[in-house]
């Protein structure tokens, strides 16, 4: 497939309410779309990094530019999905740009061949369930008050944010409040070190689906040491970027469960490498979300609905952050969402509402 031009969009997504975690605030999202255009089709992709660099070490600005001096550079005349991979491999880290560059490459190749993103990654369902994210508020009532909201909105599973000094009262009071018929599990961002492990240890009275990255992403050693002095299953985001991190964590047991998130990890085609990885032995997933707009998100609904994906993933709906999506809007029906069947990512930006929040474009034509 020849690439004939490639267009690095930013576009202002403002979220209805701020979204607060260990790492910090925020209030809106400026996000990277990579558009690469080909004779045949155009595919999109979408970078999940943040506009600075506190949950990881890459940023907006940062992403736009390796994609620009370095990833576009290295590309061959003629490549596929798989042949992005292999081009961008001698150029270190930088997984979200790269993630970005090779969804867009191949939704352009499905979208000319025909083929949905869950039929080419192999998708056995048609809807996926679905969780949401709930961030630290100011408040336990405050968040009770969102709890209930969403769960009235249909949400089959629960994730409260937690760090020190907010995590067994919220929890404690979400589980009285609904009762133990709630899904519900806890995500930490890194916040917490093994001198914690006590106070982590009192959230195995509260039945806990898993607890999220407790300790530092790259401290697989002391996960594994936490693991022995909980009940409650440990489950590793931050931690896993690859395929070999997932087969390290799994050998020394430093987790049970693990969260993919195709965005932070270099793409879809490892995400499926770590998803075979984990089934193969037993390790259940779920599909992590960054806040993407509906692009990201078809293609984040296409994953969770391969088999290894036990358990409901962050693929809320569109409302949960944005009060207008740049795609026709998914919408929960039933706690689920469906996947989409079209070519390629099967949605399409909304020409008006993409000019509407779009900052900046420019154009780099290739070959």
């Amino acid at each position: 497939m020849k690439i004939t031009g490639v267009e690095l969009r930013r576009i202002a997504m403002p979220l209805v309410a701020p979204f607060r975690t260990s790492f910090g605030t925020e209030h809106d999202r400026d996000v990277l779309l990579v558009r690469v255009v080909t004779p045949d089709a155009e595919g999109w992709g979408e970078c999940v990094a943040m506009s600075e660099p506190l949950y990881s070490s890459e940023y907006v600005d940062g992403a736009a530019a390796v994609i620009r001096r370095f990833l576009l550079p290295a590309l061959p005349d003629n490549v596929d999905a798989y042949g992005v991979g292999h081009a961008l491999e001698p150029i270190k880290g930088h997984r979200m740009a790269k993630a970005a560059l090779e969804t867009a490459v191949l939704d352009a190749q499905l979208r000319a061949s025909g083929e949905s993103f869950g039929q080419f990654l192999g998708a056995t369902r048609d809807r996926v369930p679905c969780g949401v994210s709930v961030g630290i508020m100011d408040s336990i009532p405050q968040l009770l008050e969102a709890v209930e909201g969403y769960l009235d909105e249909g949400y089959v599973r629960i994730k409260l944010k937690i760090e020190p000094g907010w995590d067994v009262e919220p929890v404690r009071a979400v589980r009285e409040r609904f009762g133990d018929e709630v899904l519900l599990q806890v995500d930490a961002n890194a916040a917490y070190t093994l001198v914690d492990a006590q106070q982590l240890a009192r959230l195995d009275d509260f039945g806990l689906l898993l607890i999220e990255q407790p300790l530092a992403n790259d401290d697989l050693v002391q996960h594994a040491e936490l693991a022995k002095r909980l009940r409650t299953p440990i489950c590793l985001d931050e931690s896993i970027e690859s395929a070999e991190h997932a087969a390290a964590a799994i050998s020394l047991k430093a987790c049970s469960i693990v969260n993919i998130k195709p965005g932070r990890i270099g793409g879809y085609l490892e995400a499926r490498r770590i998803h075979d990885l984990c089934r193969a032995h037993g390790i259940a997933v779920w599909c992590g979300g960054m806040l993407e707009t509906g692009l990201g998100r078809a293609a984040n609904v296409a994953l969770a609905a391969l088999p290894g994906f036990t358990l409901p993933g962050d693929t809320s709906g569109s409302r949960r952050y944005y009060a207008t999506d740049i795609t026709e809007p998914f919408e929960l029906d039933g706690g689920h969402l469906n996947v989409p069947s079209g070519p390629g990512l099967g949605v399409d930006p909304v020409k008006e509402i993409l000019d509407e929040v779009t900052t900046s474009t420019e154009w780099i034509p290739l070959g």
